[in-house]
């Protein structure tokens, strides 16, 4: 590989960080738009290189956006460390706070286990613009499944409503802008749910599989509600998507990062930025309204690709 160009940088750090959080899979996407546009851009944007510097470049992208998750659940998870603090000091899970500590760390086992083990065969193996494309059609198929899953569950509710049942709670609960609310509903739910959402998100190893969208189709099929499915996504993908930064941080001190360091930094500031006004989008958007289009524009992108790299 020639190096990083400073459009390449500028380009894919502002995708990723947009890419990361919206369920559209960010890795699908650093795969299919330098295939997409060809030469220097497909021969210096190969991730599934072994030794490809734009390993380092993604390194930097991982880092700067689990930072601007932080930034902005600042104040939430100074809460969460908290409780996951005085759980282990009083050897108790009582509070809510402590509860949803517990929730996101067993959550994250899964994923971190399959990360380590996975990742490099994952990466090399399937990280090549056809089968990303296959994966990100399969994507939206899956969000569009999540959707009907929820349309399901709450015509049921509405039906034993209607009735005079009683279990119309789960997902028909309204969102609230407080998220210490909020959080005290997710605590409420089991352990063992939390682990499969949790657990889902190592289908985001294959490229094109979005980790927000497979954590919250896995979140409304096990009841939880569309904003509720969202934040405990957003939650889980911070320890998630540090971790796989900083355990790759060799990759963007040593020799693979020599040369295209300063292209990192201007690319790892665009993803924060991106990352930082995403969430904050997202959050309000999955209030009162659906996976559905992302789902379609998955399908129709993963498609065209296919298309393309068919007839190029």
């Amino acid at each position: 590989m020639s190096g990083l160009g400073w459009v390449e940088a500028i380009v894919v750090g502002a995708l990723q960080g947009v890419a990361e959080l919206f369920p559209v899979s960010s890795l699908g996407h650093s795969i299919l738009l330098p295939a997409v546009l060809g030469g220097s851009w497909a021969r210096n944007l190969d991730v599934s290189a072994p030794e490809s510097p734009y390993l380092a470049f993604i390194v930097g992208l991982h880092v700067a956006t689990a930072i601007a998750l932080i930034i902005y659940f600042r104040k939430d998870w100074v809460r969460i460390v908290k409780g996951l603090v005085t759980s282990i000091a009083r050897r108790e899970v009582t509070t809510p706070d402590q509860r949803l500590a517990w929730l996101l760390v067993l959550a994250t086992i899964p994923v971190g286990i399959a990360g380590l083990a996975l990742e490099h065969t994952f990466r090399t193996v399937f990280s090549k613009p056809v089968p990303t494309a296959i994966f990100l059609v399969l994507n939206g198929i899956l969000l569009l499944v999540g959707e009907r899953l929820l349309a399901r569950a709450a015509a049921r509710e509405r039906a034993m409503a209607a009735a005079g049942g009683s279990a119309a709670e789960t997902t028909t609960v309204l969102p609230t802008d407080d998220s210490v609310v909020v959080d005290r509903r997710i605590a409420r739910m089991g352990f063992g749910r939390a682990v499969a959402i949790g657990a889902a998100q190592i289908a985001a190893l294959l490229p094109g599989v979005s980790r927000s969208g497979s954590a919250m189709v896995a979140g409304l099929s096990l009841g939880l509600n569309r904003s509720d499915a969202a934040r405990f996504s957003f939650l889980l993908a911070t320890p998630v998507i540090l971790a796989a930064g900083v355990l790759k941080l060799g990759d963007l001190v040593g020799p693979l990062g020599d040369g295209i360091r300063p292209q990192i930094l201007v690319g790892s500031l665009l993803s924060g930025i991106g990352a930082y006004l995403s969430v904050r989008f997202l959050t309000r958007y999955f209030e009162n309204r659906s996976l559905r289009p992302f789902g379609i524009y998955c399908i129709a992108a993963g498609v065209a690709c296919l298309i393309w790299f068919s007839v190029r």
